[in-house]
């Protein structure tokens, strides 16, 4: 019988197993890197923020092997924290494949975990709010956004204790390296800037225009020749030249709530994904002509993605659905969707991260991360056909359910109101949940938490009183009458 592998791919793997670096021919890694088959050694790991795990999941059968759980759910995070992790979001991994950089938002925490063994070896805190963190090409070092604040914390990967800061606008929200490891890319969430930091000496040497302030994500191709940026904030996607002068090569409309991008290559060509979280919805574009070749329905509110070693499957986290989507690259269609944690943010795909064994050690079971429930709103009037501008999730955490609403179709930058309406055409008295102001894109991701006991479906028998979803703007602090109301 002929062996599957190709010699480039047995190279890797010969190097792999003996603890040398091998990046894989996709993201981080360079083009000229050989890619790895898709394996039973390798792991798909998503953060996920409501249940505050991290989800294991086999590619080869796209089977949910158990969570990491690093904390627990609401309302045991209203007391004082002394022990576990709070908003489990941002994710990296070592160029050996052995270690993931998991960032915690409220606990202001990077959890280094062992990928072969699920346990967590060191935890690092770090400044206010951090939001992602990845290991340089190299090895030596973390770098993680402090986005709570103006710098990026370099941390020593052999020590875990932070070593410098690289002095940033406020609000860095992503870094990643191009994969010579020359530069490291951070871009900002609350200023349109993104900087060019020479690894080496930890000095600026270029910065870009964002063309708006808000960007969550950022990735480098293969090739070394693009640096691509997410705007969630105003719902575009540009690409810069990654090397200097770093000029802009181009801006896409991409649609609102931008979430991430990451960079593909196959037979085909090189593409990039990003993820369009109001839309609910994966499109690809071209990088050299910057073509959009398929717009891929996937599920509520997509946001991490990452590519298999071998760049044939695309894994997407499904944010309000508490589930990952497999996109196959070559067809650009789903071909499976794995049950995983609560709010799934960043994910990364991890070649034979688990070189021996079964690698279910320690790993835990979903329980009440996995329960969720799902509403949409419409606009008042609007016929009801298509996909509707927002999608509302319900996240069981005990005691009490976080909703969270992915919101679009609305004017922008405008103050607005979730609320609870008694009557089914949304006439009468509102019950306000959460105020929000929506982005440039006339969007937004809204949040509440609280005791709601019952959903009531369609064609259920219906409680006494029941209540309905609703938006309405706000105007001198008063809701006014509401434009979105939840579909029966």
């Amino acid at each position: 019988m002929k062996s599957l592998l190709t010699l480039p791919s047995i190279i890797c793997a010969a190097l792999l197993a003996s603890a040398h670096v091998c990046y894989a021919g996709q993201a981080p890694g360079s083009l000229s890197d050989p890619d790895i088959p898709v394996s039973h050694h390798d792991r798909v790991y998503a953060a996920e923020q409501f249940s505050n795990t991290v989800s294991v999941t086999d590619p080869t059968d796209n089977k949910l092997l158990g969570v990491i759980r690093l904390g627990e759910p609401a309302p045991t995070n209203f007391s004082p924290l002394y022990r576990g992790q709070v908003l489990v979001h941002g994710m990296g991994f070592s160029p050996d494949h052995r270690t993931l950089a998991v960032v915690s938002i409220g606990s202001n925490s990077v959890s280094f975990i062992d990928t072969e063994t699920n346990t967590v070896k060191h935890v690092t805190y770090v400044g206010r709010s951090p939001h992602e963190a990845f290991f340089t090409p190299n090895g030596e070092e973390v770098w993680v956004t402090v986005r709570g604040e103006n710098y990026v914390s370099v941390i020593d990967a052999h020590t875990y204790e932070e070593k410098a800061r690289i002095t940033t606008p406020a609000g860095p929200g992503m870094q990643i390296f191009s994969p010579d490891g020359k530069y490291g890319f951070v871009c900002s969430s609350f200023n349109p800037e993104i900087d060019v930091v020479e690894v080496k000496s930890h000095q600026t040497v270029g910065r870009l225009q964002q063309s708006s302030p808000f960007c969550p994500n950022i990735a480098v191709s293969p090739d070394n020749k693009q640096v691509w940026i997410t705007l969630k904030d105003s719902g575009r996607t540009q690409a810069f030249s990654a090397q200097p002068p770093f000029a802009l090569l181009k801006t896409l409309e991409t649609g609102p709530i931008t979430n991430h991008v990451n960079i593909v290559h196959n037979e085909h060509g090189m593409f990039a994904y990003v993820t369009v979280g109001a839309l609910n919805r994966v499109k690809v574009f071209r990088t050299d002509d910057f073509e959009q070749v398929a717009d891929i329905p996937v599920g509520n509110l997509p946001h991490g993605v990452w590519p298999s070693g071998d760049g044939t499957r695309v894994y997407v986290g499904l944010e309000n659905a508490d589930a990952l989507a497999a996109i196959d690259t070559r067809t650009n269609t789903v071909v499976a969707t794995i049950p995983i944690g609560q709010a799934p943010q960043a994910v990364v795909y991890v070649p034979n991260a688990v070189p021996e064994g079964d690698g279910t050690q320690n790993l835990q079971s979903l329980g009440v991360a996995g329960q969720v429930a799902n509403v949409y709103l419409s606009a008042i009037g609007a016929a009801q056909a298509g996909t509707p501008p927002t999608s509302v999730s319900l996240f069981d955490q005990g005691l009490l359910q976080v909703l969270q609403a992915a919101v679009s179709g609305l004017e922008p930058k405008r103050p607005y109101v979730l609320a609870l309406a008694d009557k089914a055409d949304a006439s009468g008295p509102l019950e306000p949940l959460s105020n929000f102001m929506t982005n440039p894109a006339g969007a937004a991701v809204v949040n509440a938490i609280g005791q709601i006991r019952e959903l009531v479906a369609q064609g259920t028998s219906a409680p006494e009183h029941r209540r309905y979803l609703v938006i309405a703007p706000v105007t001198d602090g008063k809701p006014g009458s509401p434009v979105q109301l939840q579909r029966m």
